[in-house]
């Protein structure tokens, strides 16, 4: 098994920080990680991203030139990362923030709300939750209960974080499955 995913967007989104919580989560299902941030000097309301590799065997290298997936949460990160993807790969897309698509006919797109389902949740800025669960949902790379114990460890002093950063996990998740359930 071997997957690579950009995750792209505005700073402040929480792009690193999902970026973050899926290497740790599949490193403690014993996957080999590799996690790789990426920001502007602008930090907060500058473009950012991360790169997380997944595989069963040793990572030979962590840099990526044309990832299998990508998670764009703003537009800028759409026109940058989309014409890069490898052909049949994943591109989820916030369409909360994004009014268009890719143009690409050779890969998956999934169109999710990632900024609506988060408010929904309790707060808007869970919506990088709402599209890391879209993804694992898509790739099934690494255990929902997984990411959960993580996003429980990173904010265990902070209950209320907790329970809506996993509130929208579980949107995300449920909108992928049962969009998966409608296609059948």
């Amino acid at each position: 098994m071997y997957e690579d995913v950009i995750m792209a967007g505005f700073g402040g989104q929480g792009l690193l920080l999902i970026g973050k919580l899926l290497a740790l989560a599949c490193m403690e299902e014993g996957k080999e990680v590799a996690w790789i941030p990426s920001y502007g000097p602008e930090m907060r309301g500058g473009t950012c991203n991360c790169t997380v590799v997944i595989s069963d065997n040793p990572i030979g290298s962590p840099i990526i030139q044309s990832p299998m997936s990508v998670v764009a949460m703003n537009l800028p990160s759409l026109d940058k990362f989309a014409p890069k993807i490898k052909k049949e790969g994943l591109l989820i897309i916030n369409s909360s923030l994004i009014p268009t698509d890719s143009g690409r006919k050779d890969i998956e797109e999934v169109k999710i709300q990632a900024n609506d389902i988060a408010m929904k949740a309790g707060t808007g800025k869970a919506a990088n939750m709402v599209a890391l669960a879209a993804y694992i949902g898509k790739k099934k790379i690494v255990g929902l209960d997984t990411i959960e114990k993580q996003i429980e460890y990173q904010f265990k002093d902070k209950p209320k974080i907790v329970e809506i950063n996993i509130k929208a996990l579980h949107e995300g998740y449920e909108l992928i499955s049962n969009k998966k359930k409608a296609k059948k």
